[in-house]
């Protein structure tokens, strides 16, 4: 008897060890299967699609490596390099140039609360979380959640089910719990993940060069915004003055009438005079008043009792930007670094369209427990586990594949064509400034000496009107013509702070302020 049980028992412990060694070799051959696998990954993984070279800026006629001089022989000679943008040019606060306290506090409520920029830096932020989203493709993704029937279920059997060609003739009712895990890892032989990864930290990088064209654009307005309210200031107190002028005229002119100097005519001259000059007040109040607005929308704050102090334009404080500069500056407006790097990203998806032409392999797995009862659920003996490669190829697609790879190639031509348009663009800005900025200094000086002029023929007038030897018509006339050449010449000023501004930003406000004479 106890001879029979011990081979029973010998008979069993063999089933087992057969059982265990059969398992044994399984798994070392699904290793030695996932160990080539991964072999083979490592050796022929290539990122298919173009590796990116940045191209030429424009591809017929080379650029100048300096912007125009009309004073310089050497305007527009030699060939332009390719350019190398980068928005990491430590750009600082450029517009302490221009050293008024007032618009430095300005522009730092700007910087702190302007919510166009506030949502400049969101997006920075998306952006960075997507560079994640992408490089998390590189690893295995593991998912613990429900089967497609649930991870607890109650189901019925179809009394007619087929059963070896025939009805069943027979249901059951069972219920089910699955608690599984899955394992997804997608083996990267063609560089789709590495070019997806790429595209993202490009797009990444145009984000961060974004919010630096925000907040150029935010400085700039700012400093457009403020000095356009100090040439109203100045333009309302030449008025003003103006006004104050024309009063003692008024006066001295009816002085004369009731002396029987001067005629009806005379006096109604001098009124008329009077009240147009009043009738501009209300006019440049309106417009201060929407530059004050527009200030305060731009620092982030309710137009609602925000205050500037009145302070007046003057020409001493336009900064003297040289001409002839060179066009390597253009490298450090973030505009054009954005383009370039938008330009890398659309590359980098023509990579991930043509890895959809090839096979993918993915190593799928699947593990859990699984009982028939809730008591047994999570016994031991109801563990189950799979794990193996997969193989997708792609044998018909319409034509999905090709069309995806003709958009991604048509994309990058697009980003191409964009950005050659951003340098070209960037180019006619800044000619378009430096001439500003040359020929208003010409106006200015040239409009400052009519000024004069009117000055002295306006005075002229007043002594030979007092003398008796013209009528007011003159000395009306010579007001006109000097209180149009001053306001002339303030507008003048306001609009050449305008170009230096317009200028510092075409340039992309690469440099520091020391390098910038006034």
């Amino acid at each position: 008897m106890k001879t029979a049980e011990t081979k029973s028992h010998l008979t069993e412990a063999n089933e087992v060890n057969k059982v265990v060694k059969t398992f044994e070799a399984r798994a070392k051959l699904n290793l030695r299967s996932l160990c080539f696998l991964l072999l083979i990954a490592g050796v022929a993984g290539c990122a298919v699609g173009p590796d990116y070279h940045r191209p030429t800026a424009i591809t017929d006629h080379p650029l100048p490596k300096n912007f125009s001089d009309e004073n310089s022989a050497d305007t527009n000679q030699g060939s332009w390099k390719i350019a190398e943008p980068s928005a990491n040019v430590p750009r600082g606060e450029w517009w302490q140039i221009f050293s008024d306290a007032e618009l430095n506090r300005l522009e730092t409520l700007a910087l702190t609360n302007n919510q166009n920029l506030a949502a400049a830096a969101a997006r920075f932020e998306q952006a960075r979380d997507l560079v994640s989203a992408a490089r998390s493709e590189f690893y295995p993704q593991l998912t613990a959640g429900s089967t497609p029937n649930g991870d607890i279920t109650r189901q019925r059997t179809s009394i007619n089910q087929p059963l070896q060609g025939q009805a069943a003739n027979a249901s059951h009712t069972y219920d089910t719990f699955t608690a599984p895990i899955y394992l997804g890892w997608e083996l990267d032989l063609w560089g789709r993940v590495r070019r997806l990864s790429e595209a993202a930290h490009e797009r990444f990088s145009a984000s961060a060069d974004d919010l630096e064209s925000a907040k150029l654009d935010v400085t700039a307005e700012v400093a457009e915004d403020y000095f356009n309210l100090r040439t109203l200031d100045t333009e309302f107190n030449v008025i003003t003055n103006t006004i104050e002028t024309y009063r003692r005229s008024l006066e001295l002119t009816q002085n004369r009438r009731r002396g029987g100097v001067a005629s009806d005519l005379d006096v109604a001259q001098a009124a008329t005079q009077l009240h147009s000059a009043e009738a501009q007040l209300p006019e440049i109040k309106l417009s201060r008043a929407q530059a004050l607005h527009a200030l305060a929308v731009l620092c982030g704050q309710s137009p609602v009792n925000f205050l500037v102090s009145n302070k007046m334009a003057t020409a001493e404080n336009i900064p003297n930007i040289p001409p002839s500069l060179p066009s390597e500056l253009l490298e450090h407006r973030p505009d054009i670094a954005a383009a370039e790097r938008r330009m890398a990203a659309a590359n980098a998806d023509v990579g991930v369209a043509k890895a959809a032409f090839f096979p993918t392999v993915k190593i799928d797995g699947l593990a859990g427990f699984q009982s028939v009862s809730a008591s047994s659920w999570f016994d031991w003996p109801s563990r189950f586990w799979s794990v193996g490669p997969s193989l997708e190829l792609p044998l018909f697609t319409g034509g999905l594949n090709r069309a995806h790879l003709a958009a991604a190639h048509a994309a990058y031509d697009e980003m191409v064509a964009d950005y050659r348009q951003t340098v070209l663009g960037a180019f006619g800005e800044v000619e378009d400034e430096l001439a500003a900025q040359n020929l208003l200094a010409d106006e200015w000086s040239a409009q400052n000496e009519a000024l004069i002029s009117s000055r002295r023929a306006l005075e002229i007038a007043n002594n030979r009107y007092k003398d008796g030897l013209v009528t007011y018509l003159d000395v009306a006339t010579a007001q006109t013509e000097e209180l149009n050449h001053e306001q002339a010449t303030v507008q003048l000023t306001g609009a050449r702070l305008a170009a230096s501004i317009n200028l510092i930003k075409a340039l992309g406000c690469g440099w520091s302020s020391s390098n910038i004479e006034k």
